[in-house]
């Protein structure tokens, strides 16, 4: 909230306009900019997480497929 105060003396006819702010603005910015800054490295990291998991489960399926094709190789032969 700004505060205001003036002062007049009549005799020098001089007029001294102090303003003073509470500074809250810029401390909001800053707030706003470091939420958004730690929103972006949470998703980043959480499509990653969300990619290596998807690559781990993907490459575990090919490796039952070809164990599944080898263990009907050694069944046939048997």
């Amino acid at each position: 909230m700004a505060e205001e105060r003036i002062v007049e003396t009549p005799t020098t006819h001089t007029t001294v306009i102090e303003r003073r702010g509470g500074g809250g603005t810029a401390i909001a910015i800053v707030l706003l900019i470091a939420v958004l800054i730690g929103g972006y490295f949470l998703f980043v990291h959480q499509g990653s997480e969300s990619a290596k998991n998807n690559a781990i489960t993907s490459a575990a399926k090919s490796v039952e497929k070809t164990a599944d094709k080898a263990g009907g190789a050694i069944d046939a032969n048997k």
